[in-house]
């Protein structure tokens, strides 16, 4: 009786998405205070919904990357910018699946997986200019 609870796999759903989503925005620079609380509301958000139909779960991280990124474009503008087209004019990445599972950020112009959501630090790093 005295053992705490796992981890709902839910909440560990959830956990998973807003680090994911942190990790992307830490890695482009934009993870100040009030866009974090972005993330907070998205995660609150998407609580309810994968409650109501828990076989979500895994396309939670995509959710709440794509909430961030419509936040993000009423306030600031678009983001994640697309670290493989150098030049034209600057345009965001796209979340793929929209409802799925391994969510990944895509370039539709270049028509190229750019990074799975949570590691566009890895990506933007790796693009060179010859």
């Amino acid at each position: 009786m005295g053992d705490m609870d796992p981890i709902s796999p839910l909440e560990q759903a959830l956990h998973a998405a807003r680090a994911l989503v942190l990790a992307d925005l830490v890695a482009g620079q934009v993870a100040e205070a009030d866009v974090v609380s972005l993330v907070e509301e998205s995660v609150a958000q998407r609580r309810w919904w994968v409650e109501q139909w828990p076989d979500g779960a895994a396309f939670v991280a995509g959710l709440v990357a794509q909430d961030v990124q419509d936040a993000l474009l009423e306030r600031y503008g678009r983001w994640p910018l697309c670290p493989v087209c150098g030049s034209g004019d600057p345009h965001a990445l796209d979340v793929e699946p929209e409802l799925g599972p391994d969510p990944h950020w895509v370039c539709h112009k270049a028509g190229v997986k750019v990074a799975s959501v949570g590691s566009l630090g890895s990506a933007a790093g790796g693009t060179s200019s010859s």
